[in-house]
This record gives C-alpha cells, sequence and structure tokens, in this order.
C-alpha cells in the first residue's frame, strides 16, 4: 500500500460500480429488450459481472452475435434503459456520506466515465449531483475513453486539480490504468462490478473494502 497525497485537491471517481450501483436498471432494460425480440433474458448476476465493459458486453449476455449486430441493437437497448435510468439505481452504500466529507474539506470531486453523455448527465442530474461535481468527462467527451488517461486529465483541468494531487477511484483494471498513466493516485474498489477481476493485481496503489475504508485513506470522517 502506498501513501495518498499529504495535500489532496480532489478525488476523481468512475461512476457505474464505483459511485452508483446501476446493474439493477441495466439488466431490467436488457429483460425488457429481451421481451420485445423474443428472446430469453439472462440472469441477474451475469449481466452484473460485465457491467463495466458497457452496452456491447451486456447486449452480448443474451446474444452470441458479432460487434456489428450487436451495435444495431444498441440504440433500442439504450432507449429502454434511459426509460429506467434511476428507477433502482442508488449510490452504494457511504458514498453519499463520503462525497459530502470530501466537499466539506473544500476538495474538489468529479466523475470519469465510459458511459455515453446522454445517460451520464441524466443519471447525476437524478442524483442531485449535477450542481456538486467539479467535472464530468463521458464516454464520448472525447475520441478516446479509458484507460487512455486523456479523459482523467481533461477532469483535472476542468476541476482545477493537479494530477500529483488527485485520487482516481474505481472498480476496473481500466481505471487504474487510466489513473495510473495520468500520475493520479490509484484506488480500486471491492464492491463494485470488477469485470471478472482481482483488484489485488491491478497494480493499483491501494485497494479498499468498501466507502468507509476509502474516506478512512483520505482522512475523512464518514460514520458507519
Amino acid at each position: 500500500m502506498k501513501a495518498p497525497p499529504a495535500d489532496i485537491e480532489g478525488v476523481l471517481f468512475d461512476l457505474d460500480g464505483t459511485l452508483l450501483d446501476s446493474a439493477p436498471d441495466l439488466h431490467a432494460a436488457l429483460v425488457a429488450y429481451c421481451a420485445e425480440v423474443g428472446a430469453p433474458a439472462p440472469e441477474y448476476a451475469a449481466v452484473r459481472n460485465v457491467v463495466s465493459r458497457g452496452s456491447r458486453a451486456i447486449l452480448r449476455c443474451a446474444f452470441d452475435e458479432g460487434d456489428e449486430v450487436l451495435l444495431a441493437r444498441m440504440p433500442r437497448y439504450l432507449e429502454l434503459y434511459q426509460g429506467m435510468l434511476a428507477m433502482h439505481t442508488r449510490p452504494f452504500e457511504g458514498i453519499a456520506s463520503l462525497l459530502e466529507n470530501i466537499e466539506s474539506r473544500g476538495q474538489r470531486w468529479g466523475i470519469v466515465t465510459n458511459k455515453p453523455g446522454f445517460l451520464t448527465e441524466e443519471l447525476i442530474a437524478r442524483m442531485d449531483w449535477d450542481l456538486r461535481a467539479s467535472a464530468v468527462v463521458c464516454g464520448d467527451t472525447l475520441p478516446v475513453k479509458k484507460p487512455d488517461p486523456a479523459p482523467v486529465l481533461l477532469a483535472c483541468a476542468r476541476a482545477s486539480v493537479a494530477p500529483a494531487r488527485c485520487v482516481f477511484v474505481g472498480d476496473d483494471a481500466r481505471d487504474v490504468e487510466a489513473g495510473r498513466a495520468a500520475g493520479l493516485y490509484t484506488v480500486a474498489v471491492r464492491w463494485g462490478y470488477l469485470d471478472g477481476g482481482d483488484p489485488d493485481h491491478w497494480g493499483a496503489d491501494v485497494v479498499v473494502d468498501d466507502p468507509y475504508q476509502l474516506a478512512s485513506l483520505l482522512g475523512l470522517q464518514v460514520a458507519a
């Protein structure tokens, strides 16, 4: 374990699987889509495991097809998902207090996600985070997405924080890779979707079990 920077200016987070438990609605949208096209719907656990990989991987849980066919299915699936965007999606336990404590210390926080902008913006507005996040960088904000470090560096610039004084928190190896390449202190979390991987093997500066442990690492007081 490597100690975090002593003078943290900000904390950046992945969205799905790190801040928000969005898998229930992503699975519900797939169930609805399968019903429309007369296909059997996969179990929730299968979908949850691949949420970090995006819509194509979610659709592949139900359809053993090539990328071209899955891309053709995607607009309708995303339309259904947008209609149920925040029905069951909630912040993971401890996240709300964590964000409040970051703000109370005068630090900034932001989001770097591979989720498309039209879904990200609506979802964070439903969470009442749209006016609180100092930076939001989505999967289509730039021509590249995580694990490329460019979205992370853009978030740092928008939040006016130095990468060396910023923390990046995520539940996927791509989060760690992007944060490390951008020069941030990287935190892998065990509570997310993990894409079937082991966060201990991702090369993060530290791995934490829950948001309360993350708060402690950051020197914040968050009651369990």
